[in-house]
Order: structure tokens, then sequence, then C-alpha cells
């Protein structure tokens, strides 16, 4: 009986969040489904149980000797084919494993996925509206119908006149009109000592749906006509943040092209403990959901906060002290996230002077 539990044991253990590295130009459902195949062979691998016995009554002969033609029934235990594998099939058949902020083909990094009770998790995760962290390679001198490389070229520039002071203007003024509008949807006074310190700590964080967000941006390598960027952001997307590489293009009277688009971090998943291609295995799958089981918790308790909704049934005032405690809630969370990320002594990345 011991062997007839092991593949459900395994099957129990698939439970929770883990992060993968998707490579570029690998489409996200082609990573979930082989991770998805990786565990049905893990599982349907698993020694099978034994099978059941049952009586089976055989006619031999009652005569000490061959001559004898008396025959008995005599009673006898055999297995049961009926639970052989090649009679019953496979054990399992379907593993669901969810997938949090998509990659688009044309990017890499950071995957977060979930298995088992972690597929609800992720929901809490897209909605606790946590930073992510991108390094995106451009390329001054042309710009494309796509804002990729890879697009039909629509014009040529020169970029002769472009240098890492004027680059850096130039973010710095994107940061600051995305700062506004971070303090805009936030939802929080402007003048209170609780907008003050939350700014301080880089806790604002948009209340509800907003438009994509740049709560950190600049730029980490700049050799013409090739830079590259480092962009902290919420509520983005893969082509967004392609055509950033070419609003920067624009502002500095040029053009400019995104080469390569790489997620480093997805709230507190960062890409040191993604799991690469050769370790899409249910044994390394199982040692990271283990590895990340606090995490998902604390993701699972910022859920909880968001899906409250006693203040639809208040009084205009006391509906706006619940969202007050509501939103407080949810920040002490992700302040938790965010302190377990960053080592003392370790500078905020991603993040402009202004």
């Amino acid at each position: 009986m011991k062997m007839a539990t092991q593949a459900v044991r395994l099957f129990r253990k698939m439970d929770g969040l883990f992060a993968v590295y998707k490579p570029q130009g690998v489409h996200w459902k082609l990573v979930r489904d082989t991770i998805e195949s990786n565990f049905l062979k893990a599982l349907n691998s698993s020694p099978p149980a034994a099978p059941r016995r049952e009586v089976q009554f055989q006619l031999l002969s009652s005569g000490e000797n061959s001559t004898s033609k008396e025959l008995i029934l005599s009673p006898s235990m055999v297995p049961s084919l009926a639970d052989h594998p090649l009679v019953t099939g496979p054990q399992f058949h379907k593993v669901h494993v969810g997938v949090g902020h998509r990659l688009d083909a044309f990017s890499s990094g950071v995957l977060v996925l979930g298995v088992g009770k972690g597929n609800s998790v992720l929901e809490n995760l897209c909605k606790s509206h946590v930073t992510r962290d991108y390094t995106i390679e451009g390329e001054f001198g042309k710009a494309t119908d796509n804002f990729s490389h890879t697009g039909r070229v629509i014009e040529k520039t020169t970029y002769d006149h472009i240098t890492h002071d004027k680059l850096e203007r130039v973010l710095a003024m994107l940061q600051g009109s995305n700062q506004k509008a971070l303090i805009t949807y936030s939802q929080v006074e402007l003048q209170t000592q609780e907008a003050y310190e939350l700014a301080a700590r880089g806790l604002l964080y948009p209340d509800g749906k907003s438009p994509p967000i740049l709560t950190g941006l600049r730029c980490i390598k700049f050799n013409p006509p090739h830079f590259t960027l480092e962009v902290r952001c919420v509520n983005e997307t893969q082509k967004y943040l392609r055509k950033l590489i070419h609003e920067v293009g624009l502002e500095l009277r040029a053009s400019a092209v995104c080469t390569k688009v790489r997620r480093t971090r997805d709230g507190p998943f960062k890409v040191e403990n993604a799991l690469t291609r050769q370790h899409w295995t249910a044994d390394s799958v199982l040692q990271a959901i283990n590895h990340f089981r606090k995490t998902a918790r604390k993701i699972r308790k910022s859920g909880m906060y968001m899906q409250s909704n006693v203040r639809m049934t208040l009084d205009a005032d006391t509906r706006e002290q619940t969202q007050s405690e509501h939103m407080s809630g949810v920040r002490d969370v992700l302040s938790d996230m965010i302190l377990e990320r960053e080592t003392p002594g370790e500078p905020n990345e991603g993040r402009t002077k202004n």
C-alpha cells in the first residue's frame, strides 16, 4: 500500500508558486505545456500500486499419477489483470499550470507560474500591483513600424549629437512625469504625512486600474548607437516598453528601436531564482515551490485585503475610512516583500534622483 500512494503524494506536493526563465523567441504557452508534460511524466512514471489479488480456481488432476482422470478445483491467489497499467492507462491525465504576468514571444526573463492552489495566488499577485524590473536594449539611428529592430524600417536619422548627459536628462524628465501619474492614481492625499512617508519608502502604488507607470528609469550602458536602460514599472506591457525606447529617441531629436526586452524581476521573484530550461523538471520545481512557500503566503494575504467588499455596503464616510485601512494593509504586505528583496546596504535599483 506504500507504493500505491507514491504518485498521489507527489501530486499533492505540486502546490504553490515558482519562477522559470523564458527564453527569447519561445511563446509562453510552449513553456507552460512543456512543464505540464514534465509533471505528467514524473507522476505516471512513479511505481504503480500493487495490483489487487483475486481468487482463481483451476482444474487439477486428483490422482497421484498422470493416468488419473478425476479432476478437482484448486483455489489460488493471482494478480488481477484489471489493475494492470496496460489496462488502466496512465493514472494522471492533466496537471493545470497557471501563468502570471505574461511575456510575449520576443521577450525573455522571469515568468511566474503556479500549480495547484498556487493558481489562485497568481490572481492575487496580478492584483497586488507589485513592480517589475526590466533590462531594455535600444539602438539609435532608425525607427520601425513596431518599435522593434525586427520591424520594417520607416525612418533613419543621425545620432552623433546624442550624449550620455542628454540621455539622462530625458530619462529624468520621463520619470518625473510618471511620478506625478503615480501619485494621481495612488489615491493618497498629496499634502499628508502618509504620502510623504510612502513616497520616501517607495511604497506608492496605483489603487485600481491605471495606465503603465514607470517608478524607476536609468541608463546602465551607453555606447552609441547602442544603449541599455534599467526600468522599474507597474501595469506595463512589453509593447509599451518598446514604445518607450521610441519615445526616448524622439525626445533626443533622433530615432531609436528596441533590440531586446528582458524581465529581471517580477515582484519578489528574481532572475537568479528562475529555473532555466534544463531544470523544468518535477524535482527542481518542487524545490522552487518550497523556496517560495513563505512568499506565496504573503501574496495570498495581500489578496485577502484586495477581495474585501465590506466598504460597498457602508456610508460614504465609513467607506473612505475602510478604503484607507484596506490600502494600508496592502502596503504593509508589499513593504514586507520589499524588505525581504532588498538586503541591508543595497541601493534601491532602478530609481533616478530628480
